[in-house]
């Protein structure tokens, strides 16, 4: 359980318990979230277009991923400040086994000399070594005591994934994917830049849910578990924020049939339990993929919005911070292009 004062630069920490996922940690996922993407759910759908057997959700992957880093980089974490170049390499399934390692990129300690940010570098791995997610965060931990701090060294983050970057599995046939089975007809050509897309749906966080959600990915950090963390309750873990925009996105964005990279986020303020969330995506590009006529790349700006209908939130620029925004995730989904 490091403290700021215990991390080095290029320091490397591998993450204890290995994690097989299963078929009951989808099903669980399902219940704690209400997400409805259709390769997660239905096999006969997910073998159509290419796969073995259904993929596990890509945030189920990441939250779980995620947790393995936890114990040994913001289990004192005060807040977790953002991700950059996040990655989905490739599916994971049920019985994959992910094990996860991080390396120290950046440190800078904060001015109230009580805190730090640290900048981590954590990849995941599937049993057979192969590279599944990887992924850049920054978090903010606690000093154990004052005391000498190290030469401050932030790192130069990219501000994208690149398109020619973004992991398609070969055997994908997307356009298998059927609007009978997704329950929505719009592709990639029929979304443009700057559309607005207010999700209809919201979503109470409960408390029980959203503690069981934590535990489900083995998230043990106090704050999302203990009242007593300078808030005076339970923090929702910003996954799993991530998480319920997913799934209330379904609707308006049924097609898009898996996250290929995370380009930069953060979450911008708190969320606790009893907090009603809606949804907005933004659609910022539409990227083709190189040597790919089939499927193209949605870049979508997600936020996430608390205690206020998203039809009533005014346009939030870049950079712009607003009381009921806790989430602004710029990111990229695949989805079939029309031929």
């Amino acid at each position: 359980m490091n403290f700021f004062e215990d991390f080095a630069l290029g320091q490397v920490l591998r993450h204890a318990t290995p994690r097989t996922l299963t078929a009951g940690d989808a099903s669980a996922y399902i219940a704690l979230t209400g997400a409805r993407h259709v390769l997660h759910c239905a096999e006969p759908v997910a073998r159509a277009v290419g796969h073995p057997a259904c993929p596990l959700d890509d945030f189920l992957v990441f939250n779980v991923a995620f947790g393995k880093t936890v114990p040994d980089v913001s289990y004192n974490a005060i807040a977790n400040l953002g991700y950059a170049d996040v990655r989905f390499v490739a599916p994971v399934y049920a019985g994959d086994t992910l094990a996860c390692e991080s390396s120290v990129i950046g440190l800078k300690e904060n001015s109230n000399g009580k805190s730090g940010v640290v900048y981590v570098r954590s990849v995941a791995r599937n049993q057979e070594s192969r590279e599944v997610l990887s992924w850049i965060r920054w978090v903010m931990v606690a000093r154990r005591s004052p005391g000498t701090a190290p030469s401050p060294t932030v790192p130069t983050l990219p501000s994208e994934v690149p398109a020619a970057s973004l992991a398609v599995p070969k055997f994908l046939r997307a356009l298998a994917l059927s609007s009978e089975a997704t329950g929505g007809k719009r592709h990639w050509d029929d979304y443009a830049s700057g559309e607005v897309i207010d999700h209809p749906g919201r979503m109470t966080v409960e408390e029980a849910d959203h503690m069981s959600a934590t535990r489900l990915y083995q998230n043990p950090a106090s704050v999302h578990f203990d009242a007593d963390n300078g808030f005076g309750k339970r923090l929702v873990y910003g996954g799993h924020v991530i998480s319920l925009c997913r799934a209330l996105s379904h609707d308006g964005l049924e097609n898009a049939f898996a996250v290929a990279a995370i380009h930069a986020g953060t979450h911008a303020n708190p969320t606790f339990g009893g907090d009603v969330l809606g949804c907005r995506h933004v659609v910022t590009a539409l990227d083709k993929i190189p040597g790919r006529r089939d499927v193209g790349a949605l870049r979508l700006r997600m936020l996430g919005v608390k205690n206020q209908r998203v039809e009533d939130l005014p346009p939030i620029a870049r950079g712009e911070r607003n009381p009921a925004v806790v989430l602004d995730l710029d990111y990229s989904v695949l989805m079939p292009r029309r031929q």
